[in-house]
């Protein structure tokens, strides 16, 4: 029906944004194809990572046949190095007194540079077998190995246990640790070590096909004489007399320069060394020993060891492929870590924030004698903007004109609706209702002529969706006793739970947003009065200029407003409200996308408080900043906890990962136990909060990347209109009957 003029005094003509909402650029769907390839090379950069660390390779735990019957007997009682190239089986020692120190497992960052000290101390070279994965790490350790004198030899890409790999997996371990020699020194060897491998005599049937093919690579496996055992650090003294050979034999001796504490192996090379050259030993590489050994064998020839060549430009270049690569994905995981101890001190601290200033909040409300002043018998205007409503609109109205409040005024705002929705609230006939017809122009459009057609100072905003309780209005408006109240926000509550998703943003609106407004309250920065249910003082709209259609987030927009020109926004949690919850997961996505967004937006709008004086300030500096880390980037980073929670489980200690993440249920459980006690809710829809885990999390953490994504770009959206089937149906949930005034 047609209502007479606004009265002269009502908030201002509701502003319009500088381009028309036609012209406005909507964002496209989600491109799948870009998602999918960013999250492929995600999980590459993951799996790069924990074959580096040799999460993907079986370690030496096996046991051996100790069958040797296909092992020449020359080799078993030979020397450590071996030689198989061309189909052959030869071995060799070195001679007498002479010693090759060898070293297994570098490089590493702190104890390879020592031992490299120690060994330009006393001025003797030595043989330094690497593993490929350290290498790519550390390629400035591998250069300056071999700028100081030093032999380089392979040592397998992530140090597996080579019996239990194919052929082509150990070719790649080869090539790839080739490959990082090369990029950082431009030369290649042809001296490899197998991991776990001892003596000669120990080889056996089970893995002497690894030396025959390791020959026809063209590679010369070096085994020990006398292994230091440093790796079980028994020692000084015991690391020396394990390293000393038996009288004057010439030996190659194991020691390692990573892999844990190497300090006993610093100090016993220091002593070790000395000590052997006062008993007439000379100290050579393995090539230096080799050239020895084979002259021995034949002194009219000229044979010489050459176990190194220089490597091809594409072999360099591959090699820096590799590093970079390496590079990339140990900083990828790094970053996430960072990321995941941030989100876990995130989620501590705003946990303790909530459960200490969440419960001084309801102490307080609930403490015998606690009033806002007194009662509050203005009359109100409901606002109630509706724009294809026929499913709820009925039910919505009569919640509303029937409430036990004296003096109530509803003015429903149909905003060109294209249903009944404007002729099924006038066939109601309720005496304190009316009707306006205006043409379609978006929520803060309809909201604000709402306002300039209210009669009454005191403004309560609805959703056209929502169902109040009869004691709603009253006790909602309650607060306007204090004089520096501008906004009231109230208690959303989900009334369709009959489906999982539905139970989840139950739990969600009890946790999220009810405990976080008691937070907020205590701060003295709420940064949002729902739609759905909250209260202003037509001052304090006059003042804010009204509803905002510069955000899609109208609600958060006007109370940082509020909040900036000095008024105080509290949360009246008894003043309840039923609203319809999306039931289908597309739709909860179109609207928590418009939330998200418009929050974004809104924090944006307003980001000059930071700088500002007085009321502004404090919000700007308080408010902000605590919606920024607790709204925005801890939501940002639950992908974190999943991702590395299923890296974790797949490459890391299981168990640690299992603690982890159970940790954090927990710490979410008994949040949920304390917001679902402070809010008098029925525990029972809990047992879903481990399954929200696992589906409906993930949901709102991409809704709020796409989000993020949307704001970067500076695309804007358009409003989206939810489907409504009606369900919002007020709950049974005790009630505190706590006194009003």
């Amino acid at each position: 029906m047609i209502v007479t003029p606004p009265r002269s005094d009502a908030a201002p003509p509701p502003r319009r944004h500088a381009r028309a909402t036609t012209a406005r650029r909507i964002v496209p769907r989600p491109r799948l194809l870009v998602a999918t390839t960013l999250l492929v090379l995600l999980a590459s950069v993951l799996m790069v990572r924990a074959y580096a660390a040799a999460a993907l390779s079986p370690d030496g735990l096996h046991t051996s046949s100790g069958k040797q019957g296909a092992v020449p007997a020359e080799i078993v009682g030979g020397g450590p190095i071996i030689n198989t190239a061309r189909g052959g089986a030869q071995s060799y020692r070195l001679p007498e007194k002479t010693i090759a120190l060898t070293f297994d497992d570098g490089p590493d960052p702190w104890w390879t540079p020592k031992v490299l000290r120690t060994l330009a101390e006393h001025d003797v070279d030595a043989t330094f077998f690497v593993v490929g994965s350290g290498s790519a790490r550390h390629p400035d350790l591998v250069r300056q190995v071999a700028t100081e004198g030093h032999e380089l030899g392979v040592h397998t890409f992530t140090h597996p246990d080579l019996t239990r790999m194919a052929g082509w997996q150990r070719r790649i371990e080869y090539s790839q640790t080739q490959m990082a020699i090369a990029s950082a020194t431009g030369v290649k060897t042809s001296l490899i070590r197998f991991p776990y491998s001892s003596h000669a005599y120990a080889i056996d049937d089970e893995n002497w096909p690894l030396y025959r093919e390791a020959g026809d690579l063209g590679y010369l496996p070096v085994l020990n004489d006398t292994d230091s055992k440093d790796w079980a650090r028994p020692g000084v003294e015991q690391i020396i007399k394990n390293s000393t050979p038996e009288g004057t034999q010439g030996a190659i001796i194991l020691f390692h320069d990573a892999g844990g504490d190497r300090a006993q192996t610093v100090a016993a090379l220091d002593r070790f060394i000395p000590m052997m050259k006062e008993r007439g030993y000379r100290f050579v590489t393995v090539s230096q020993g080799l050239t020895q050994a084979m002259k021995s064998a034949a002194p009219a020839g000229n044979a010489t060891a050459r176990t190194e060549q220089a490597a091809s430009d594409g072999e360099i270049w591959r090699g820096s492929a590799l590093v970079w690569v390496i590079r990339i994905a140990d900083t990828t995981v790094d970053a996430l870590g960072v990321l995941f101890v941030i989100a876990g001190a995130l989620t501590l601290i705003r946990t303790l924030l909530m459960l200490v200033l969440a419960g001084r909040h309801a102490r307080k409300r609930r403490a015998k004698g606690f009033r806002w002043g007194p009662e509050v018998t203005a009359p109100v205007s409901v606002i109630v903007p509706a724009y294809n409503e026929k499913e709820g609109i009925e039910a919505a109205v009569r919640s509303l004109a029937g409430g036990d409040y004296p003096h109530i005024e509803v003015v429903v705002v149909d905003d060109g609706s294209s249903d009944e929705t404007a002729a099924l609230a006038e066939g109601l006939g309720l005496p304190n209702v009316r009707v306006v017809r205006i043409p379609n122009g978006g929520k803060p459009n309809a909201l604000n002529t709402g306002v300039a057609f209210a009669s009454h100072d005191l403004i309560v905003m609805v959703d056209g969706d929502t169902i109040f309780e009869p004691d709603s209005i009253r006790r909602l408006v309650q607060p306007f006793a204090d004089p520096t109240v501008g906004a009231v926000a109230g208690n959303v509550k989900v009334g369709n739970r009959n489906s999982l998703v539905a139970r989840w943003q139950h739990i969600e609106y009890v946790i999220g947003f009810n405990l976080d407004r008691r937070l907020y309250e205590t701060l003295r920065c709420m940064p949002t009065v729902p739609g759905a249910i909250g209260a202003f003082r037509r001052q304090a709209l006059r003042q804010a200029g009204g509803m905002s259609d510069e955000t899609l987030a109208e609600d958060t927009d006007v109370t940082m407003a509020f909040l900036r020109n000095g008024w105080h926004v509290v949360y009246e949690e008894n003043a309840r409200a039923w609203t319809e919850a999306p039931a289908k997961l597309s739709q909860l996505w179109k609207q928590r996308y418009r939330w998200s967004y418009g929050t974004m937006q809104a924090m944006w709008k307003h980001r000059k408080a930071l700088v500002e004086s007085g009321p502004s300030g404090r919000f700007g500096r308080v408010g902000l900043p605590i919606l920024a880390l607790f709204g925005v980037t801890l939501p940002l980073l639950a992908p974190v906890i999943d991702l590395l929670t299923l890296y974790g489980l797949l490459f890391l200690g299981r168990t640690e990962t299992v603690i982890a993440w159970f940790t954090m249920l927990v710490m979410q459980i008994v949040t949920a136990m304390v917001a679902f006690r402070l809010d008098r809710e029925s525990m029972r829809p809990l047992w879903t909060l481990p399954l929200q885990q696992f589906a409906y999390r993930q949901l709102m953490y991409l809704v709020l990347i796409q989000s993020a994504v949307t704001a970067l770009t500076g695309a804007r959206l358009r409003w989206h209109k939810l489907q409504r089937t009606g369900d919002a149906l007020v709950g049974t949930a005790p009630r505190d009957r706590t006194p009003v005034g």
